[in-house]
């Protein structure tokens, strides 16, 4: 055996591990999840065939599309607001003020704790009764109540409906309430999606790390040659030091698209079901369910190839509307 070949042989002996685990953990369940996604397979009995049927049924599903609308609407705010929150932080982190190190700990903590115990412990922050923030909140609602109860009044009757107003004054004697109250997060269907889009921003520590890591890379040069020409804090940011963390920026609004669409744990312990009124169902909270809890496995690999497809898309999406707004280094 000549050296060539015992020095090709030798590299694959040492990536073998890593290829045979590729295939047992990866390409074999991804090859298997796609032929399960067109047959009727229940896990206790072998696949049966049905050609496109699960996908068919996904789109007559009203629980599936409700769990589409619930993921966009939190994906289409979780994810603009915790890139403005982290960006926002690792600016700040990155400026050379006393303690630096303890404030850049302490912002990166949250995002060490398990995702149950985080569940447990917000149950008891929004709890609407007792919860530790709407405790807070009754002293501002009660000192804002004499300010915007006439506004609040006014904006009753512009906004409502007049049929309605009649409906609730004649037939069931309701008065609409102009008194500013801490919501109910957790039974309430307005206030339970912002609840948790609230909770997204707590584990932004990962990528304010990242974020940080990025703005140390930012040439020093091209700072100091803004100052030359006259530019103030925040030209040198607008023109500086956004363009050259563009590809960070890229980088972590990817990973965001992922999270937020595959948002699962906390939602699951703190709003068991989807509740209240499935407002809180999300997309892998129904895919769960129907693998696990109704047996449809067949169904759930159809779930999670579309979702792969609506990923894979708002990725390749993001990466074409960003190619004339990120620079790299040298390019």
């Amino acid at each position: 055996m000549n050296a060539r070949r015992r020095e090709a042989l030798t590299g694959y002996l040492f990536a073998a591990p890593w290829l045979v685990g590729f295939c047992l953990f990866l390409a074999y369940p991804l090859g298997a999840s796609l032929y399960y996604s067109f047959c009727d397979y229940s896990v206790l009995h072998q696949p049966v065939f049905i050609g496109t049927t699960n996908y068919t049924d996904l789109f007559a599903d009203e629980v599936f599309r409700t769990t589409l609308v619930n993921t966009g609407y939190y994906a289409m705010l979780a994810l603009p607001l915790g890139a403005l929150v982290t960006l926002s932080l690792a600016l700040l982190l990155n400026s050379k003020v006393r303690g630096m190190t303890f404030y850049r700990t302490l912002f990166y903590v949250p995002s060490l704790v398990p995702s149950v115990s985080l569940a447990v412990l917000w149950l008891w922050v929004f709890n609407g009764e007792h919860g530790v923030l709407n405790v807070a909140l009754a002293p501002v609602c009660q000192a804002l109540n004499p300010v915007v109860k006439y506004p609040l009044q006014l904006a009753n009757l512009l906004l409502v409906p007049v049929s309605m107003v009649l409906h609730a004054c004649h037939m069931r004697g309701i008065v609409l309430s102009t008194q500013l109250s801490p919501p109910n997060w957790l039974s309430d269907t307005t206030w339970a999606k912002p609840a948790l889009i609230v909770m997204s921003i707590w584990g932004a520590g990962n990528a304010v790390v990242i974020y940080l890591a990025g703005l140390q890379d930012v040439p020093q040069q091209l700072y100091e040659a803004a100052e030359l020409d006259g530019a103030s804090w925040w030209s040198k940011t607008m023109n500086v030091t956004l363009p050259m963390l563009s590809p960070v920026i890229l980088f972590n609004v990817i990973m965001g698209i992922i999270g937020t669409l595959q948002v699962f744990t906390v939602p699951y312990v703190m709003f068991p079901g989807g509740s209240p009124a499935r407002s809180t169902y999300f997309y892998t909270m129904y895919l769960f369910d129907k693998a696990f809890r109704d047996l449809q496995m067949g169904y759930a690999c159809a779930m999670g190839w579309i979702m792969f497809l609506i990923i894979m898309a708002l990725t390749v999406a993001s990466i074409k509307l960003s190619e004339r707004h990120v620079h790299y280094e040298g390019s």
